[in-house]
């Protein structure tokens, strides 16, 4: 297996201490926050609210009464789970983007201010834990996995929607337009060229789907899976913390 990339030092073409590249992150969504819908829109023709419907309707496959949308950012996955269970958090260290979802109107979430890597909740107090477009933003994949196990009740899900390693045959068309298409759209639209660079950037670093299987393992997980969707552009990753009985 291929060694895998140092998230945790890299940051586009610079190299900065693990501290910095947290501060550089959220500076990132505090400075794309207002538009940062539009733009995944623009970005993906769409295409991203298909993929969370489909880790939307992977959810329901179980019944769960307390969900976690880590990294939720505005709550669009959060709004697509519920009803799911009595109650939905969002869990993002984004203010910014926190508060853009909470001005969309009133709902049943609960917004929480925290990191992937120290998430400010008991040990097995949740049922699932979802986290879409988010797990390669953190500083330490494995110290983020090993908190979304920690926080999972024996038997709770982790689903992973995430950015991954296109089918051979596409890999040039979409790396042509990640690299010339979106951060011209970027600057457009935001007038963040930068952001969607890192943003890009962040997807070209990230482990491709059994690497990132490798670390669901790693942490723990059981029953780990993948699904591809759009032919690899995306990826849905799923784990099972295992039963009491089981570990």
């Amino acid at each position: 297996m291929q060694r895998m990339p140092d998230l945790s030092h890299s940051f586009g073409r610079r190299q900065v201490d693990p501290q910095q590249r947290r501060q550089l992150v959220r500076n990132v969504f505090a400075r794309v926050a207002p538009r940062y819908d539009l733009m995944n829109d623009l970005m993906s023709l769409g295409v991203h609210r298909y993929w969370k419907r489909v880790l939307a309707r992977q959810a329901r496959q179980r019944p769960a009464a307390d969900i976690l949308d880590l990294a939720g950012g505005t709550g669009d996955v959060a709004r697509l789970l519920l009803g799911l269970g009595p109650r939905v958090l969002v869990c993002d260290p984004g203010l910014e983007m926190m508060q853009v979802g909470r001005a969309r109107g009133a709902s049943p979430i609960h917004w929480l201010a925290g990191c992937a890597e120290a998430l400010p909740l008991p040990d097995a107090s949740l049922d699932l834990v979802t986290i879409a477009f988010g797990i390669r933003n953190v500083t330490r994949i494995e110290a983020a996995l090993a908190e979304m196990h920690r926080v999972l009740r024996p038997g709770g899900r982790l689903l992973c929607l995430e950015f991954s390693r296109p089918a051979a045959w596409l890999r040039p068309f979409y790396d042509a337009y990640s690299r010339l298409v979106i951060p011209r759209l970027g600057a457009w639209v935001s007038g963040n060229p930068d952001a969607y660079h890192y943003l890009i950037d962040s997807i070209r670093v990230f482990p491709d789907q059994r690497e990132l299987c490798t670390l669901f393992e790693q942490a723990g997980f059981e029953t780990v899976a993948y699904r591809n969707l759009s032919f690899g552009i995306a990826c849905i990753h799923s784990g099972t913390r295992p039963s009491a009985d089981g570990g």
